[in-house]
């Protein structure tokens, strides 16, 4: 079972605290960056970065959902991760400096994939999917932010 990651990364013209605060915000603006492969988006605890519980279900493919509980912690100033309880999945939001009133957002998603043909081609073609989705919650966070 090899591990999988899927990285993503955007220059966004917004300070970084801000940024942070929009990602931050499960109990408001996090909701309003989801791309449509995201359902059933629900607040369970918290609300606001570190100590949020928060679910949702991910449509990565036409047959592939992925029924996600994520617990929220913010181990370094500028970072956000999401640990899901429901599988070996965890995406880290980092946040940092880009120059004058930019800052740089990657996010970095990594599993343990599947053994044997269906771990190679879910090691081939998920990061590239997954690549797609974080694109376009990037882009949704650049419109939120950059008003």
């Amino acid at each position: 079972m090899a591990q999988v990651e899927a990285v993503t990364e955007r220059i966004i013209t917004a300070q970084p605290d801000d940024v942070f605060d929009a990602l931050a915000d499960y109990s408001g603006t996090r909701e309003k960056l989801l791309s449509e492969h995201f359902s059933e988006y629900e607040v369970r605890e918290g609300g606001d970065g570190e100590g949020t519980l928060v679910h949702w279900k991910l449509q990565a493919t036409s047959k592939r959902i992925r029924d996600c509980l994520l617990e929220v912690s913010e181990p370094t100033d500028g970072e956000l991760v999401e640990k899901d309880r429901n599988s070996s999945m965890v995406t880290t939001w980092t946040v940092t400096p880009a120059g004058e009133g930019k800052s740089r957002v990657v996010v970095t998603t990594v599993w343990n994939g599947a053994g044997g043909i269906g771990g190679f081609f879910e090691k081939t073609f998920a990061p590239k999917g997954l690549g797609r989705i974080y694109d376009a919650v990037l882009a949704n966070l650049a419109a939120e932010v950059e008003k």
